[in-house]
């Protein structure tokens, strides 16, 4: 079977067939990155988004990256709090906020909101962390403030509070990630920050009536993010061999619980590297180990069913890494456009004993082809260009 049969160029009018091809209307479709910082990526993924909230009716966007950072572009969105370079330095983690096509995503959806009342929706939906993780005292002191106001006699006063988060250095201490003795997350200060985080986030579940919408989905996300905080500190103390596994996976799920509210304002379109979208467990060599965990986008899948879908992205030629006609991502390069949307369960089908590619780019994870049927379809670039 010639593969042009199942593969179309990417526009507007493939993605609108895409999602009349799946069981079901998804509320979260997930776009994957193959690699980070890749610049024509995120413009087909401008083009995607545009094309789905004028076509399609999305109304939210989520991307990987620091879920409280996140609010700072959904208020300038909503409300035009704050100046474009301002959100672009403090709304975006992992240095996301330098690129241009994230840039050009935040203009395009503030002008958008500015000519409707239908507003368009922002979300981060990482943790606030990369291999360390930073302080709780933001999401903590929140989530306190939001219960202190309308509810009486909360769980505890913020100077005790402040006195038991200390500096937050000793929180947010890169060296952690190396050295689990210098992790403060088995402290007598973090194992009762754990208990009253889990006191507060009970309190907001037994008055929830009491509090606006709003408040109410602001005080869960400073809840999630208090309480996968300080569980990801506990385990950057631990010495034992599970480690790594362990952190890896706790990251995932507070990722998957992010998506599962964003779901709640879908239909949204997310986008994330690949490894956290995909349906299967993730699988990364990590010095002399192996890691395996479920990804984000398998525990979403698990609680969505079909009303998930997952796009992975791949690449063919970037700088003078060339995939060999062998590879899926070779055989993907003998179609006739620069950008595809390729129906992957169909691929799965035709292809024949495609050999692993093996890539050049230590950042860039290829398609891997024994689980190409567990993706609904692939966002094919021939050519790329990567940008850090």
């Amino acid at each position: 079977m010639d593969i042009k049969d199942m593969a179309r160029p990417l526009d507007g009018a493939a993605v609108s067939a895409f999602l009349r091809s799946l069981p079901r209307e998804p509320l979260l479709l997930g776009l994957g990155e193959a690699r980070h910082f890749v610049g024509e990526l995120g413009e087909s993924r401008n083009e995607i988004f545009r094309h789905l909230v004028e076509h399609e009716g999305y109304r939210s966007f989520a991307i990987e990256s620091d879920c409280l950072m996140g609010l700072v572009v959904d208020d300038y969105l909503t409300t035009g709090a704050g100046t474009l370079d301002d959100v672009m330095e403090r709304g975006f983690s992992h240095g996301f906020g330098a690129l241009p096509a994230n840039r050009d995503l935040v203009r395009w959806m503030r002008a958008y909101n500015e000519k409707h009342d239908d507003k368009l929706r922002f979300f981060g939906f990482d943790g606030p962390m990369e291999y360390w993780a930073e302080s709780p005292r933001q999401a903590l002191t929140a989530l306190h403030a939001l219960l202190d106001g309308p509810l009486p006699g909360t769980v505890v006063t913020e100077e005790t509070l402040d006195a038991l988060l200390g500096p937050d250095d000793r929180w947010s201490n890169e060296a952690t990630a190396r050295d689990p003795s210098l992790s403060i997350g088995q402290s007598a200060d973090a194992r009762r920050l754990r208990l009253i985080a889990d006191d507060l986030v009970a309190l907001l579940d037994t008055q929830a009536p009491r509090l606006s919408a709003e408040d109410r989905e602001r005080a869960a996300l400073y809840g999630r993010t208090a309480t996968g905080l300080l569980r990801y500190h506990y385990w950057l103390a631990d010495t034992s061999p599970a480690r790594w596994t362990r952190l890896s996976a706790l990251r995932d799920a507070m990722m998957a619980a992010n998506l599962r509210a964003v779901a709640g304002h879908g239909p949204a379109l997310i986008f994330a590297h690949n490894l956290h979208l995909q349906r299967n467990q993730s699988l990364m060599p990590f010095g002399d180990q192996q890691l395996e965990w479920w990804s984000a986008g398998a525990i979403t899948g698990t609680h969505l069913g079909d009303q998930y879908a997952f796009l992975a992205s791949a690449l063919g030629t970037t700088g003078d890494d060339t995939p060999p006609p062998d590879t899926v991502e070779g055989i993907l390069s003998t179609l006739p456009w620069d950008h595809s949307l390729v129906d992957a369960r169909r691929l799965a089908g035709a292809v024949t004993k495609p050999v692993p590619r093996t890539s050049h780019d230590f950042a860039y994870f290829p398609l891997d082809p024994a689980r190409l049927d567990m993706i609904d379809g692939i966002v094919f670039l021939k050519q790329a260009v990567r940008l850090g």
